[in-house]
């Protein structure tokens, strides 16, 4: 019988991740997950009391992630508040781009697909937006405050456009298998920050 490892919770994590990064939530089963991480059920189980549960773990670790990342760009000295938007869009584009599927947004990967099943995983999903968009708009605030963005388009309203647009463009380059949504999104990004004019309705 194999050994259990100390960080079995996070073993799991890491190979349950690879695997519904890639497929999908419901088509990944918990066979799947058991034999990609070497773990019997017992051990799954011990850890989380559901598939579901183990959802909003997988969830609340990869908000932790992406936690992180805003507080490293928020880090970042000498950045002006239109060059922070830009940058965190680029990054989301880079890890969007990279060939392993467990570090791509799983907001884009699952939110369609688990919002009518799993109100727990819908919730936790909705939280994770909800931070990003509060930040995106605080850069978009501190961006008109420094005169890096003319659009003077309440940060909260031109956040949440700019992120809908963004997860727009991340479907079609999902759909399309290339990086041309990427570079239409960014450059409407940068676009509208620099006019004084607000988004499309």
């Amino acid at each position: 019988m194999p050994t259990e490892r100390p960080d079995t919770r996070q073993h799991i994590l890491d190979c349950g991740q690879h695997l519904i990064a890639g497929k999908g939530f419901v088509a990944v089963g918990l066979a799947e997950i058991l034999a990609s991480a070497g773990v019997p059920k017992g051990s799954f189980y011990h850890y989380f009391a559901s598939k579901e549960a183990f959802g909003v773990a997988l969830l609340e670790r990869y908000e932790a992630a992406c936690t992180t990342r805003m507080a490293a760009l928020d880090a970042e000295p000498g950045l002006t508040g239109a060059q922070r938007v830009l940058r965190s869009f680029e990054h989301w584009a880079q890890r969007q781009r990279g060939t392993d599927a467990a570090q791509h947004c799983l907001i884009t990967k699952l939110g369609a697909e688990i919002a009518d099943l799993s109100d727990a995983m819908r919730a936790r999903m909705l939280a994770m937006t909800e931070a990003v968009l509060r930040q995106l708009a605080a850069h978009v605030a501190a961006g008109q405050a420094d005169g890096s963005i003319a659009n003077r388009q309440a940060p909260e309203a031109l956040a949440q456009w700019l992120y809908q647009a963004w997860l727009g463009a991340s479907l079609l380059a999902k759909l399309r298998r290339d990086d041309s949504p990427f570079a239409s999104a960014l450059a409407r990004t940068d676009e509208l920050l620099r006019t004084h004019a607000g988004p499309p309705a």
